[in-house]
């Protein structure tokens, strides 16, 4: 399940794709047009600037906007990012892998390749999904 600061992150960069080369937009816009606890949004917005899908601009007109075309920004990038690992079991995960305690061999364990192709299809369905697939159409 994704946290609320995914969901957050995730609502906030597609109200910044919907206003891609816009100009930057401030936080107390975003927050009251998708319902997100301002200084939860402050944090999350500074989570993704460090990471270069966002970059802001200080003064007046300052605001945040996107560094990257909404193309480019698939939701696995978000969902790691905020949440870490997007594998139902840490055995199974791609980028935070961990052996689970209970098992006797991964090589036979029947869970771990039911969960792995759980994984593939997430990670298939996921990487498909851009920020611009997500946006409103443009009138």
């Amino acid at each position: 399940m994704l946290s609320k600061k995914c969901k957050y992150a995730i609502h906030a960069l597609v109200y910044l794709t919907e206003r891609y080369q816009q100009g930057p937009v401030q936080i107390q816009e975003i927050a009251d047009q998708r319902r997100i606890p301002k200084k939860f949004l402050e944090a999350i917005l500074l989570e993704l600037r460090n990471a270069r899908i966002l970059r802001s601009k200080k003064g007046k007109g300052g605001g945040y906007y996107l560094s990257k075309n909404p193309n480019d920004v698939n939701l696995i990038e978000i969902i790691r990012l905020m949440d870490g690992a997007i594998a139902m079991l840490p055995c199974v995960s791609l980028n935070y892998y961990e052996p689970c305690e209970e098992c006797l061999d991964e090589k036979t364990c029947g869970i771990r390749a039911a969960f792995a192709q759980v994984r593939d299809q997430t990670l298939a369905v996921l990487g498909a999904q851009t920020l611009a697939a997500l946006a409103l159409p443009k009138v």
